[in-house]
């Protein structure tokens, strides 16, 4: 193994995240943040909701908009916001990186955006470069880090700073240098995906907050290890990461023209883990052409090895277990046609036909999809029926992929489902989504601040009038 030691690595990435965002860049990180706004409005009406509240008491309070919140200084609004997009399991994904970088760039650019009163442009384009930072890292990292570390904190920190350094116009040694604390902060293992509880979010948000915090001190003059990615007592040396000099050159060193990889990133129709995705099309197809669930005898569910790892779960007891479950996702697309935010409830995950039939299905590591991870997520479903008939689907690119795309009218519709199960009526959700896809041609963003807080505002006033109706009661 050869290092490059003339170069730190980070000035490879800091100069790449420097070449030019075009108007179809900015459109598409305008449709991120739709994907997110959904999916981080959905999650504050959870349990994690309520403990962010009780959080946010012991804070200062501020001007910055919050998700369900009245206003939190930057650093904590990026904290807050940074907890809320994985809390269904609908956020977005770049699938060979496996990172959800949206889930920490999106809360650290925001918040950083409106304490310093960022043009829209800026915004879209600090999306841009803070999901490449993400992606490129997600991707040098490689298998062996996503084995034991949750790439999405770890990476989320680095991508979140860049985001950041992008928003208050640092020069190259400053956004190295912001790289580097960064660096010196990432963190998040998978235990948490073993055990209850919220960890996981817990880790998005430290990202969140982590690097917009970098990218202060760096602003104010700290610095860090320039060889933060590649030293010998560096991150990626630390965490199990790939230390090829020669790949990390080519991922690093983006020509001018290279296309954006947010552009690469999928969007999540269905609420469960990626990994569960390819079964659920696989048994969609299925039950679209008519198979009758209580004549399956058998099922087989082929698919590559990573997913069988994280979501072997045959008899899924809790909301976060179903959507980590292969066997219910597969079960219950077949029984209902969807799988839709009902289908990981209490009562879903007790449903006897569901039941029966996740009792039904083994799991094994198909070589074909195996051979195609990670650029690709496969599944093969094959069904025994109790008259002897066989009937097989096969999914190569999951629905969502660059490849098999949800069109922006799908994402749209995505969020306004999600707006309106948090609680937004939908010519409010409407008005939201205009005026989020309205930013790459707008460069005022007052609207959107408007547009957030208002409703933030509203349902601040319903809570406290069911608190009072509770205690008078």
């Amino acid at each position: 193994m050869t290092l490059a030691a003339a170069t730190p690595w980070s000035e490879w990435l800091v100069e790449a995240l420097r070449r030019p965002i075009g108007l179809h860049d900015r459109q598409r990180a305008a449709l991120q943040l739709i994907d997110w706004m959904g999916c981080a409005h959905l999650g504050q009406t959870t349990e994690l909701g309520a403990v962010l509240r009780r959080w946010a008491a012991q804070q200062a309070h501020g001007p910055i908009w919050v998700c369900g919140h009245s206003g939190l200084q930057a650093a904590e609004a990026a904290r807050w916001n940074g907890s809320l997009g994985s809390c269904h399991e609908m956020d977005d994904v770049h699938r060979e990186a496996v990172v959800h970088a949206g889930d920490t760039v999106i809360p650290a650019a925001l918040a950083m955006a409106q304490r310093e009163n960022a043009s829209a442009e800026a915004l879209l384009d600090a999306l841009v470069v803070g999901y490449e930072a993400g992606i490129v890292l997600g991707l040098l990292s490689g298998p062996n880090h996503y084995a034991q570390w949750y790439s999405t904190a770890t990476t989320g920190v680095f991508a979140s700073a860049m985001a950041c350094a992008r928003l208050l116009k640092l020069d190259t040694t400053q956004t190295q240098h912001a790289l580097a604390l960064a660096g010196m902060q990432a963190a998040g293992v998978w235990q948490c995906r073993l055990e209850p509880g919220l960890a996981k979010q817990m880790a998005t948000g430290h990202s969140a907050q982590a690097g917009l915090v970098a990218a202060d001190l760096a602003a104010a003059g700290m610095t860090g290890p320039l060889s933060i990615l590649e030293g010998p007592l560096g991150w990626l040396k630390a965490t199990a990461g790939d230390l090829d000099a020669a790949r990390a050159q080519a991922l690093l060193q983006s020509p001018p023209d290279q296309a954006w990889r947010v552009h690469e990133v999928s969007f999540k129709p269905w609420p469960a883990c990626r990994h569960v995705h390819p079964a659920i099309e696989c048994a969609l197809k299925l039950q679209a052409q008519g198979i009758d669930p209580g004549q399956i005898e058998h099922m087989r569910l082929e698919t590559y090895e990573v997913a069988l790892s994280f979501a072997d779960q045959p008899r899924p007891q809790t909301p976060l277990q179903g959507k980590f479950s292969l066997q219910h996702g597969v079960a219950w697309a077949l029984c209902h046609g969807d799988f839709g935010l009902e289908a990981t409830a209490p009562e879903a995950l007790e449903d006897p036909v569901c039941t029966a039939l996740r009792e039904r299905m083994s799991l094994v590591c198909g070589p074909a999809q195996e051979q195609a991870y990670p650029k690709s997520f496969g599944a093969q479903l094959h069904l025994q029926m109790a008259n002897g008939t066989q009937h097989s689907s096969e999914v190569i690119n999951v629905l969502g992929d660059p490849e098999n795309p949800l069109s922006p009218d799908q994402v749209q519709a995505k969020a306004k489902q999600l707006l309106a199960a948090s609680g937004w009526t939908d010519s409010m959700a409407q008005q939201l989504i205009g005026t989020v896809l309205a930013l790459p041609q707008n460069d005022a963003i007052g609207r959107l601040w408007t547009s957030l807080q208002t409703w933030t505002q509203s349902q601040n006033v319903s809570r406290a009038q069911a608190s009072d109706s509770k205690r008078s009661s």
